[in-house]
């Protein structure tokens, strides 16, 4: 059967990494989180002092950076420029500085171009914002995965209080909100469903049970298109 594209989008906290990470393990296919890729970016222009208004000093940034996604013992590590920062880009201040990196044209231009490179030969799994719809609209399997903001913000404040990290409820869903608004209303590559894409709620789903259906659609996709 063909190795397929299989294009996964949605909000932030909808559980789109962990989607990602189960289905191509389950279907032997290769993850890429192109929103690490963001964040490694964010998390360089934090530690070299570029403001994050400053559009053509963050292109230039990402132009010079090498953003390596590595799978080790069953996990992916990210390195930047040959360091692992696995850990480091999952900082709550990482996150809101690459939902605005993420808005620079620029940026999303030499991101893109790598994401595409890393996918074009098929059996891989790719999460993002823009993935169905800007970096393979031709994907053959495009899933939307949402949830509602309420279970969104508590899987990211659960995440954070398992790692040790103090971070408030309340604040959590504000930020939420304000990352979904962020998203809908950038003009390079705004947060939308594919036309094509399936869309997946799942507020009341567990994860297996999110990737079982997934690969289910993929498995089903793959044979049609072997006919």
């Amino acid at each position: 059967m063909p190795n397929l594209i299989i294009a996964i989008d949605g909000p932030v906290g909808s559980g789109k990494s962990t989607l990602a990470r189960r289905v191509a393990a389950l279907m032997g296919y290769i993850y890429v989180d192109t929103g690490a890729m963001y964040r490694s970016v964010a998390l360089k222009a934090l530690r070299h002092g570029v403001s994050l208004e400053a559009t053509e000093q963050l292109t230039a940034l990402a132009g010079r950076t090498r953003i390596d996604l590595r799978a080790e013992d069953g996990t992916q590590r990210v390195f930047l420029d040959g360091e692992d920062v696995t850990a480091a880009i999952r900082m709550p201040e990482v996150a809101q500085a690459a939902s605005k990196v993420a808005v620079v044209p620029g940026v999303r231009k030499v991101l893109v171009a790598e994401q595409r490179r890393a996918g074009e030969r098929g059996g891989v799994v790719m999460e993002g914002r823009d993935i169905g719809s800007v970096v393979f609209p031709d994907a053959q399997l495009k899933i939307f995965l949402t949830a509602s903001p309420e279970i969104r913000a508590e899987r990211r404040w659960r995440e954070h209080q398992q790692k040790g990290d103090a971070i408030d409820l309340a604040r959590t869903l504000e930020e939420i909100r304000e990352r979904d608004r962020r998203d809908r209303e950038r003009s390079t590559s705004p947060l939308v469903r594919a036309q094509d894409a399936v869309v997946v709620d799942s507020t009341a789903m567990e994860p297996e049970e999110v990737a079982r259906l997934v690969v289910m659609l993929a498995n089903e996709n793959a044979s049609a298109s072997a006919k």
